[in-house]
């Protein structure tokens, strides 16, 4: 029980190495091993939130080092909820991704496996370490592990991805410089250890040095506006199943790892009051959500339109944060949530169009409601719950995020948010229309084709039918799980 907490990262970290070994030997045993590594783990997540849920905060000692001399390892609610979200998502993509990165990039397929564990193992590790230095080294096995999986595609995709690399390395060096100036005016790493030293230390100029600087690392790692300018191309030249596994999860953990850091490092009051940090997050957030909605109306390919609502809909993580309120903490992280079943459903019908079809533009999407009717009914689906129309999962976080910005009287916020809603129901409609009215066009082959193999389209429909379920029990999730998560933010 005890060594539950690192238990997720570990299997994946194993079945990784498994994966290259069985690779090497025959190509079908890697992508075996891996699906085996990602079914391991999502029960282990599942157990984990469970245990979180009954029993409280569960602590690990690595290597049975106490904590503040070792790196301890928590999984509580908010960690466990994580975790099994990036578990189910892994072992979902991982399904589609034998037919599409078949389809699409079959060559890379040996690197492709192991490597998409390594980022599932880093992705977790940073949910459920305690230590500020430990999560810098998550976040990098999960970043280089980004890096070669984006560069995977073809086209622009390594172009792309080493424009994503240097950001990433000037963003983990921001936060690498952050954690530095805590360790020199604290003399620890360890998150509750340092809270407790912070204490007698509100003044220091460098610990607010450092919370600045850990937040512009991780702003840029979750591409918080106008740190996202590497995200719309790394997401429109990488394989499809590389994306659906990217999208829905990588920035948000970035995002996760903010909110850690706001409530159990620094505190809400001292990033609210002695360096305001949350209202400038919160204020980026609101510019986010309208140049990404703004710019995903001005795209035609399907693919870098999803990029930018990406912009915008992470950018609703952030904004819940910034108000700096329970209500809006828990829409936050409800649409953490909802996002990852939303877009990851969407991207992995982007791919399933392009396995048929061989497009990418929205006007090539004409006349598919007719052809590929499960595929465009998820992606209906998913549209509208972006959109938040209930009684889709989109609409509940929203709702969330509304009440926190009335709570804080932020009338522009509210506007933001349902302004929003309408841009992004004019391009989903746009796409919409295409699908179920619009005529196919006269250099798209008239034959008629089906929906993608049954590998690809269970995955797509196991998304869709998320989006929908999570819209109905939204409510279990915000009163045993995210409540708990806001207290402190209210005094609790």
């Amino acid at each position: 029980m005890s060594h539950l907490p690192l238990l997720v990262p570990v299997v994946y970290l194993v079945f990784s190495l498994l994966s290259v070994l069985g690779g090497l030997w025959r190509r079908s045993l890697g992508y075996a091993l891996a699906l085996v590594g990602a079914g391991v783990c999502v029960p282990l997540a599942l157990w984990g939130l469970f245990q979180a849920l009954s029993q409280g905060r569960i602590r690990y000692a690595l290597g049975g080092w106490p904590p503040p001399f070792g790196i301890e390892y928590v999984l509580d609610p908010l960690a466990g909820l994580l975790c099994a979200l990036i578990a189910t998502i892994g072992l979902v993509v991982l399904v589609y991704a034998r037919w599409s990165v078949a389809r699409e990039v079959p060559e890379k397929a040996p690197l492709l496996y192991p490597v998409a564990l390594l980022l599932l193992s880093g992705l977790t590790g940073i949910v459920v370490t305690g230590d500020l230095f430990n999560l810098f080294v998550f976040l990098e096995i999960a970043s280089l592990s980004a890096y070669a999986l984006l560069a995977t595609g073809r086209g622009l995709a390594p172009l792309a991805a080493f424009r994503y690399l240097m950001m990433g390395m000037i963003a983990g060096s921001f936060y690498l410089l952050g954690v530095g100036f805590l360790y020199f005016s604290t003399g620890s790493l360890n998150m509750a250890d340092v809270a407790e030293r912070l204490e007698p230390l509100a003044g220091s100029r460098a610990v607010a040095a450092a919370a600045l600087l850990m937040a512009l690392g991780l702003g840029l790692k979750m591409a918080l506006f106008p740190l996202h300018l590497w995200l719309p191309d790394a997401y429109t030249y990488a394989p499809s199943a590389v994306t659906g596994l990217i999208a829905p999860v990588m920035t948000k953990v970035a995002g996760y790892a903010l909110i850690r850091l706001t409530l159990d490092v620094f505190g809400p009051a001292y990033m609210t009051e002695r360096v305001p940090l949350l209202p400038v997050v919160g204020w980026l957030a609101a510019g986010g959500i309208l140049v990404g909605s703004v710019m995903a109306i001005a795209q035609t390919d399907f693919r870098r339109m999803l990029a930018y609502s990406s912009v915008g809909q992470v950018a609703y993580v952030a904004l819940g944060l910034g108000l700096g309120n329970p209500m809006g903490l828990v829409g936050a992280l409800l649409h953490t949530l909802n996002h990852a079943f939303m877009k990851g459903c969407l991207f992995l019908v982007a791919g399933g169009v392009f396995y048929r079809e061989g497009v990418t533009e929205v006007p090539h999407y004409a006349g598919l409601g007719r052809t590929m009717p499960w595929t465009m009914a998820a992606l209906t689906v998913g549209a509208v719950g972006m959109i938040g129309i209930p009684p889709t999962a989109g609409f509940f976080s929203k709702w969330y995020l509304v009440l926190g910005a009335l709570d804080a009287r932020n009338w522009v916020f509210v506007g933001v948010i349902l302004v929003s809603s309408l841009l992004t129901a004019v391009y989903f409609f746009r796409v919409l229309e295409q699908v179920y009215t619009a005529p196919r066009p006269a250099d798209m082959p008239a034959a008629p084709h089906s929906d993608p193999p049954l590998g690809m389209l269970v995955p797509i429909l196991v998304l869709g039918a998320g989006v929908l379920v999570l819209g109905l029990i939204n409510s279990l999730i915000v009163t045993h799980v995210l409540q708990r998560v806001a207290a402190p933010l209210a005094g609790g």
